[in-house]
């Protein structure tokens, strides 16, 4: 099953990454992030950073319900995300492929139009159009 590291090698491969300094881990693209570790917040104690939790973006709450519907054993929620496009996913109960297209899709999804850069080094093409036709 995956873990930290394995969120920290996947993210750093796609284009225009960067790693934010912090306790966990924290990724960010065009100055947003897409995958960061939980913050676990318990009244009455510290915040207490999870390596074992990775945040998700996954760009609306449609998105957001379904995984949480569909993959409860992976994915969960707290109140204080409630209304935000994140969910957290429990590192060891995903494989690594999985958690490679969890990652890719939140970086798709948060890479500015302006960064051109496509995971695996293509030019990016319009749906339904060839390069020549663009």
């Amino acid at each position: 099953m995956a873990d930290a590291d394995d969120v920290r090698r996947l993210a750093l491969a796609l284009p225009d990454v960067v790693e934010i300094d912090s306790e966990g881990f924290d990724f960010r693209v065009g100055g947003k992030g897409f995958v960061w570790s939980y913050p676990e917040r318990t009244p009455g104690t510290p915040r207490r950073i999870r390596t074992d939790i990775a945040v998700l973006y996954v760009g609306d709450e449609a998105e957001k319900q379904a995984l949480l519907l569909g993959e409860p054993e992976l994915f969960f929620t707290t109140s204080g995300y409630d209304g935000l496009p994140l969910v957290m996913l429990r590192l060891a109960q995903v494989d690594v492929a999985r958690l490679e297209e969890l990652v890719t899709d939140a970086w798709h999804m948060r890479v500015p139009d302006t960064l051109v850069g496509e995971p695996d080094g293509a030019d990016p093409v319009s749906p339904g159009l060839s390069g020549a036709e663009q």
